[in-house]
């Protein structure tokens, strides 16, 4: 993202939505983002495998982690970074809940593919 670029809170899904061990991708402003309960938190990067075209909200968790489901590549949910098959860390962005309401940070204006 570029620096300086303006940033939106952007209403995802109920947090009750966001179950522990099972991805949920939504589109939030033309971008595809996954959500992921973890023991700390519910956290969120983008949705599309930096690898090959996979979707992650149909992937596994493995731990603190997701595996894409078409190859097998992993990325760290928290941090986005790739631990396995891709060369490219995912995009992450923060999340935070309001009474049972998920808000994600996205850049403003920007639709990604």
């Amino acid at each position: 993202m570029e620096h300086g670029a303006s940033k939106q809170w952007v209403r995802a899904c109920a947090a009750s939505e966001v179950k522990k061990g099972e991805p949920k991708g939504v589109k939030l402003a033309g971008i595809p983002i996954a959500l992921y309960r973890l023991d700390d938190g519910i956290h969120a990067t983008h949705d599309v495998c930096t690898h090959a075209y996979a979707l992650l909200s149909d992937g596994y968790i493995e731990g603190e982690a997701v595996e894409c489901p078409l190859h097998g590549a992993m990325f760290d949910i928290r941090s986005g970074k790739c631990l396995a098959v891709a060369n490219v860390d995912l995009a992450t962005y923060a999340v935070r809940v309001e009474d049972d309401a998920l808000l994600v940070e996205i850049p403003q204006g920007v639709a990604q593919p």
